[in-house]
């Protein structure tokens, strides 16, 4: 049988910034809806800050969130994550064929709220790794939280046709950094940066990036995820958050996700769900993510109660939401052996799998090579 090329992690890292970030820091928070009404408890009471940061997590699951330094930008947590990955799989920056970064907002310091993305975050990753080689070829992507996994499929893409064998895909955020301090959902949002390093591989059998599916809709769904002025009645009305529209977005998700993995799944011809080992997931809302993983099983005839356990590792607890930095964060923290109860060996299967703004899903089916 001939070989042909596959894509292959070598190497992975992360940052994960160290302030954390409980629900009582938003104790002294105003947070009102979309109409301006501030939340109440049951009681008819206003909610304080901490107290609806409470009822989110209820729902989310977080009870942490880690925020970047004040010194810290997004093209800091990603170089890094990305020296974190290159130290740890002994590679020579040099060799790289690309660095791609995935990423929402470019840089916004902690002081000035104005996107800066000239250069490029790749780019400035790139001169802080002091790459001489011109023929590193760096760009950002702006996919929403799916921009990671965007950035693999590309990198899979390139290396497939022949024209690269090691690329770098970054994905970094601080995401805290562009909410509105009144809308209750900046407590989801996180900042953090995860990296992995594809390279070639000859194989027989199929090994690595096994096929891949990714749909973009945005006919009604585009702007469930928007820039939008504060909620709050006395801020700056010139200034835009980032804001959603949390259930239209549940519903999208819950319902369109499986059908995507489904799809990614087909194209390797898996036909049994049992075959997957682990569904790796972005982690914006642990009760989301749940019936995800419970539709896509339903899809194979397979009830919730025959769902293995352990087959959705989980961060949004102790890391929040931190968008296109929670798949390589969880896929560095499972192959460094770092998450408790989870492990990967060769030939174990595993899905990624992400939605965000645009609104924009992508799957990956990957299976574990011998070393």
């Amino acid at each position: 049988m001939a070989k042909e090329i596959y894509s292959v992690f070598t190497g992975t890292g992360k940052c994960i910034p160290p302030k954390m970030v409980p629900n009582s820091y938003f104790k002294d928070h105003r947070f009102y809806d979309s109409k301006g009404n501030r939340y109440v408890k049951e009681n008819g009471e206003v909610q304080d800050g901490e107290e609806s940061a409470d009822k989110v997590s209820q729902i989310s699951a977080i009870e942490v969130r880690r925020y970047a330094k004040e010194d810290q930008n997004t093209s800091d947590l990603a170089y890094e994550a990305a020296k974190n990955c290159l130290e740890s799989s002994d590679t020579d920056p040099e060799t790289l064929d690309g660095i791609t970064v995935a990423q929402n907002f470019g840089d916004i310091s902690y002081d000035n709220r104005r996107s800066d993305i000239v250069p490029s975050l790749a780019a400035r990753v790139k001169h802080y790794l002091k790459i001489k080689n011109p023929k590193t070829i760096c760009y950002d992507l702006q996919f929403g939280c799916p921009g990671w996994l965007q950035g693999v499929i590309q990198a899979n893409q390139r290396i497939k046709s022949g024209d690269a064998k090691k690329i770098l895909v970054i994905g970094a955020e601080t995401l805290e950094r562009v909410c509105d301090p009144h809308d209750r959902d900046i407590t989801l949002y996180s900042a953090g940066a995860g990296a992995g390093l594809l390279e070639a591989r000859l194989s027989e059998k199929p090994v690595g990036i096994l096929s891949y599916s990714a749909r973009s809709d945005t006919f009604k769904e585009a702007f469930m995820l928007r820039m939008e002025t504060s909620y709050g009645p006395d801020h700056n009305g010139d200034e835009l958050y980032l804001h959603m529209d949390g259930r239209d977005l549940f519903k999208y998700a819950a319902k369109t996700v499986p059908l995507v993995v489904q799809e990614a799944l087909e194209k390797a011809e898996i036909t049994d769900i049992k075959d997957v080992k682990k569904i790796l997931i972005h982690q914006a809302n642990a009760r989301l993510d749940e019936a995800i993983v419970k539709n896509l099983f339903k899809k194979y005839g397979i009830r919730l109660d025959e769902v293995p356990e352990k087959i959705m590792p989980m961060t949004i607890s102790w890391l929040g939401n931190s968008s296109v930095a929670t798949l390589p964060t969880l896929l560095d923290l499972i192959r460094k052996k770092e998450l408790a109860g989870h492990e990967l060996k060769p030939h174990d299967l595993v899905v990624f799998a992400s939605v965000g703004a645009g609104m924009n899903i992508n799957a990956v089916p990957y299976r574990f090579p011998k070393n």
